[in-house]
């Protein structure tokens, strides 16, 4: 199981690689209502997600003939940019395989930090096949999105950095794809700050963990339907659902609407470009989702768009 020592030695590692993403405070009118606000915005982090954090705490912890091996991976997007980025910067070959219909801004910034993109397969879980297949064929060392331990230890340097910087914190919400950021968080604020309340946000589309932890084991969704592909997997792991039950409050579900929503308020308000699957924690307390009167709230935003509007 993951522990709080593990991320404080991914943040130990990470330091020199990393930015410590800054946080913006909501006016409490902002969102017509007396309660402090603030979002956490990883959507600002070096290569426009959390994802490098994971990636890199990967990569760096790998053994030398390891490495010399090359990486593969299979990503929406977001994690394939982290794992091209600390690929580069440690001179190592990468090869991303993406689903066919990834944006196009997404593909092209993997390639600008140097690493090969494979368009394949309709579902990040087809692609993930076919990256697997091409791990084992090369040798390259395959990293995993949110499966690896060494992933959501970086990831959970995010929570790290919110029990920092923001007090009070009364409610924490953040987005869930394969549940690797949302485990890693929650560790690492839970050691700090045990009656945080943390939730987690998911696409109605891709109810992947809400699913898992209603019937008590890691379920397999026979289809995913939400636009936002950082938040589309169809199964999680045995060890993040753990976590998940260990320390996540609740599961609140959010349309692509509503996600679509939040883009826009994020964009009009803050001028804070985000992905449809980054501004799902918005969505839930836009939408009143989440019953927090009176609370101190911290909303993750863990994707950046393409741009924002002129």
């Amino acid at each position: 199981m993951l522990t709080a020592e593990d991320i404080r030695t991914a943040a130990r590692r990470l330091g020199p690689v990393v930015r410590c993403t800054p946080v913006a405070d909501l006016h409490p009118t902002a969102l017509g209502a007396s309660r402090s606000v603030s979002l956490k915005l990883e959507s600002m982090q070096i290569s426009g997600s959390f994802k490098i954090r994971g990636a890199a705490n990967k990569l760096l912890a790998m053994r030398p003939e390891e490495l010399a091996r090359g990486v593969t991976t299979a990503s929406g997007g977001n994690h394939g940019s982290g794992v091209a980025l600390a690929a580069r910067s440690l001179g190592v070959p990468a090869t991303v395989f993406v689903p066919v219909g990834t944006p196009m801004f997404k593909q092209a910034a993997i390639r600008s930090h140097g690493a090969e993109v494979i368009a394949i397969g309709a579902t990040w879980d087809e692609t993930d096949r076919h990256a697997r297949e091409d791990s084992t064929q090369r040798g390259a060392v395959y990293v995993h999105p949110f499966a690896d331990p060494m992933v959501v230890a970086g990831q959970g340097t995010v929570g790290l950095e919110i029990v920092e910087q923001i007090a009070p914190l009364d409610v924490l919400l953040i987005a869930i794809g394969g549940g690797g950021l949302i485990g890693g968080v929650s560790v690492a604020v839970h050691d700090v700050r045990p009656d945080v309340r943390i939730i987690g946000i998911e696409p109605e589309g891709a109810p992947t963990m809400h699913e898992s932890v209603r019937l008590g084991h890691v379920v397999e969704l026979p289809g995913i339907t939400t636009r936002a592909g950082s938040l589309a997997a169809r199964r999680t792991t045995e060890a993040n659902l753990a976590l998940v039950q260990r320390h996540v409050e609740q599961i609140v579900l959010v349309s692509d609407a509503e996600m679509q929503s939040a883009v826009e308020w994020l964009d009009r308000e803050l001028a804070i470009s985000v992905e449809l699957g980054g501004a799902a924690a918005m969505a839930a307390l836009l939408g009143n989702k989440i019953d927090v009167t009176g609370a101190a709230v911290c909303a993750v935003v863990c994707g950046r768009g393409p741009q924002v509007s002129s």
